[in-house]
């Protein structure tokens, strides 16, 4: 029997043997799918968030969305850095007590934050843009300029006025983020577009958005499928020219998928009595749960606007 055996089949590798020259390349195609799969995992940890018994989870859509209604107001009327952390701690508050993973749940609005918050605001701290008492000194030139309708004066930093103004509006965008997040992480999709219905939004576009929200999910799993058969079948990477071509063909694809899909859903929708108008189901009548939620919620946020 051992004469049957191939001989680079009996001889036992070494550790040595093997050995990793270069680095790894990761593909265009490979980073886009790792964003569609992020997106896919997001998803489910939404609803896997939704679903706990938490203190926002029990309550109400409804109230849910007047809450972020109300308080982005808030966050828009006040200016002051104090009160802007006050209001972050509320709803760092909420967060614990809606049982949130803290880490995963502040990553994300941390990094929008620094991008579409600092960043973007920073500038504005320059005495260029806005004049003050200067206290961190940048620049220095033999003397002030004049351009266009800009004054450069001799020397350029932040001021504390504008300084300030950066941190009030970074906090601003913070606490949205927060907001936003904390509403989505706490409260389903479906019952979110239904909640939206107390803002008089037609059945139809609420019908579309989750429509689409559904079907997005459901063709970016097609299109990662897509790519791991096609990687399965492969030796070695695919070149650049190839890898257009094959993303060419899959959008191709995906969009006579997706008509294909459409009409199939209109056909199931004409087969079980659809005949023009769309009318979403209606909530039930609030609780005493929802309503001592609700009061609770508005008191804090008169004490927040009083304060």
């Amino acid at each position: 029997m051992r004469d049957w055996i191939p001989s680079f089949l009996l001889v036992r590798p070494s550790l040595g043997s093997f050995r990793l020259e270069g680095k790894a390349k990761i593909s265009f195609l490979e980073k886009g799918l790792h964003h569609i799969g992020e997106a896919i995992s997001t998803a489910y940890r939404q609803w896997e968030s939704t679903s706990r018994n938490g203190f926002l989870q029990g309550v109400d859509a409804r109230v849910k969305i007047l809450f972020m209604a109300f308080f982005l107001v808030i966050v828009s009327l006040k200016r002051d850095i104090g009160s802007a952390t006050l209001i972050s701690l509320f709803f760092f508050v909420l967060a614990i007590l809606s049982q949130l993973k803290i880490t995963y749940f502040y990553r994300k609005i941390l990094f929008l934050t620094f991008v579409f918050g600092f960043l973007i605001a920073l500038p504005s701290a320059l005495n260029v843009a806005r004049e003050g008492e200067l206290v961190l000194p940048i620049f220095h030139f033999s003397k002030s300029r004049e351009l266009w309708i800009y004054h450069i004066p001799e020397t350029i930093g932040f001021t504390k006025e504008g300084l300030h103004g950066v941190a009030v509006l970074t906090l601003r965008v913070f606490n949205s983020l927060s907001l936003s997040f904390l509403i989505l992480h706490t409260t389903s999709f479906p019952e979110i577009l239904k909640a939206l219905r107390v803002f008089k939004i037609p059945d139809t576009l609420l019908l579309i958005i989750g429509l689409s929200y559904k079907y997005f999910l459901l063709f970016a799993r097609i299109l990662e499928e897509m790519y791991l058969a096609k990687k399965s079948r492969l030796i070695r990477d695919l070149s650049h020219g190839s890898a257009r071509k094959w993303i060419a063909g899959r959008i191709t694809f995906i969009f006579g998928k997706t008509q294909q899909r459409g009409e199939e859903v209109f056909k199931a929708m004409l087969s079980r009595g659809f005949s023009g108008p769309i009318h979403i189901s209606v909530f039930a009548k609030l609780g005493r749960w929802d309503w001592s939620v609700g009061t609770f919620l508005f008191l804090a946020g008169v004490l927040i606007l009083w304060i």
